[in-house]
């Protein structure tokens, strides 16, 4: 139900925006598993993924789409989760980090962060990692200052860019020049 909102003559100066429902009824698709859930029709993808389907491996890092932390691939796509609404992702195919590894092997990117030392805390890596394996679908070239390029949206406080780079070219199969 609106409210009007009146001035002190009694006079009419907007209608408010009706009462939003306390939680909706969505289905997401996430590392190919659907689940049906009943969410705030406000939450974010990321707060969704983290606090209901416990999936922590997406980190909240900035909550402001400005250092990648919260990268996951929607519909193959890489997209920062705490810039999108889960709920408008209903039809949408959803993969996290915890995604990415099959049989209990870990994806090539995965396994190639391991073994250059693409991390120092850790922090940022599930979300280099996604923009990184997004990036392979990408028309990106080969260069590093290519693939420097197409990650520049991921940021790491912890200065690991170098060993990022060299596992992201060892992944893709080129040698870091």
């Amino acid at each position: 139900m609106a409210l009007a909102i009146t001035d002190e003559k009694g006079s009419e100066l907007r209608e408010s925006a009706p009462a939003l429902p306390e939680t909706v009824p969505i289905t997401l698709h996430v590392n190919g598993q659907s689940h049906d859930l009943q969410i705030d029709p406000r939450a974010t993808l990321l707060d969704t993924l983290r606090e209901t389907l416990h999936l922590t491996g997406t980190k909240k890092g900035c909550d402001h789409g400005q250092c990648g932390a919260c990268t996951v691939h929607i519909d193959g796509r890489r997209a920062n989760s705490c810039l999108a609404f889960a709920s408008m992702h209903q039809d949408a195919e959803i993969t996290t980090i915890e995604g990415l590894s099959s049989d209990g092997k870990l994806h090539p990117m995965q396994a190639a962060f391991v073994e250059h030392d693409g991390f120092q805390c850790g922090y940022c890596t599930p979300g280099q990692i996604m923009s990184a394996v997004g990036m392979l679908n990408e028309p990106w070239g080969t260069t590093d200052a290519e693939v420097r390029e197409a990650l520049s949206g991921n940021i790491c406080r912890c200065g690991a860019y170098p060993n990022i780079l060299a596992a992201v070219q060892a992944a893709r199969g080129k040698a870091s020049s």
